[in-house]
C-alpha cells in the first residue's frame, strides 16, 4: 500500500516538473517572438553601425520650434522647446556632420540634435538643453556612430538597441529555454530509470 503511495506521489511530482518544463520552454519561445518582432526589426534596420570618434565643432541653442511627433498623434501632445545643434568633425572622413542623440532623433526631428521628452515645465526643459549643450563644448572629443555605406550623412552619440544591448535581450529566454529543457531531460531520465528498475 505505501509503495503504491509511493509510486502515486513520484509520478504526480514527475508531471508537475514536466509541465514547468514545458511551460518555460513555451514561454521562452514567446520571449523570442516578442523581442524578434519589436527589437530586432529596430537593430537590423539602423545603418549607423560603424564607431567612431567626433570632434565638436560647434553646439548652439536656437529658438524654440515645436516637436512634430508621429502621425496620428493629437495636436495636444507637440509642444516647443530649444532646438539644440550640433555639428561635428567626423575623424573617419574628416567631414562636418550634424550630430543626434538616436536613431529616434532623427525621426523625431531632423533640424535638432536633442529632442526632450514631453514636460511640464518649460523651464526644466530649458535647462536640461542647456546643460547638455554645456557639456559638448566641455567635452570636445567622444565616441559616436556613422553609417559606413553612406546613406546617412549624419551621426549618432548612440544606437537605442546595440549589440550588446540585444545578446542582453536574448539571455534571458535562452536561460528560461535552457532550464526547462533541462528539467525535461531528467524527468525523462528519471522515468527511464523507473522503468528500468521496475523491469529487473
Amino acid at each position: 500500500m505505501l509503495g503504491k503511495k509511493l509510486v502515486t506521489a513520484q509520478k504526480r511530482g514527475e508531471t508537475r516538473a514536466l509541465c514547468l518544463g514545458l511551460g518555460m520552454v513555451a514561454c521562452s519561445m514567446m520571449m523570442y517572438f516578442f523581442i524578434g518582432i519589436t527589437i530586432v526589426p529596430f537593430y537590423t534596420k539602423s545603418v549607423w553601425t560603424t564607431e567612431t570618434v567626433c570632434k565638436v565643432l560647434k553646439a548652439n541653442i536656437k529658438d524654440k520650434v515645436f516637436c512634430p511627433n508621429s502621425e496620428g498623434s493629437e495636436d495636444e501632445e507637440i509642444f516647443p522647446y530649444p532646438c539644440l545643434q550640433v555639428w561635428v568633425n567626423l575623424t573617419a572622413s574628416g567631414q562636418e556632420v550634424m550630430l543626434y542623440q538616436t536613431e529616434d532623433t532623427l525621426e523625431r526631428n531632423p533640424k535638432c540634435s536633442y529632442v526632450p521628452d514631453k514636460l511640464e515645465n518649460s523651464k526644466e526643459v530649458k535647462a536640461r538643453i542647456e546643460t547638455i549643450a554645456s557639456n559638448f563644448k566641455k567635452y570636445q572629443t567622444f565616441p559616436c556612430y556613422y553609417d559606413p555605406g553612406g546613406t546617412q550623412t549624419n551621426v549618432i552619440l548612440s544606437r537605442l538597441y546595440p549589440s550588446r544591448g540585444l545578446l542582453f535581450a536574448f539571455l534571458w529566454p535562452t536561460l528560461m529555454f535552457t532550464g526547462g529543457c533541462l528539467i525535461i531531460v531528467l524527468v525523462k531520465i528519471s522515468q527511464y530509470v523507473s522503468v528500468l528498475s521496475a523491469w529487473q
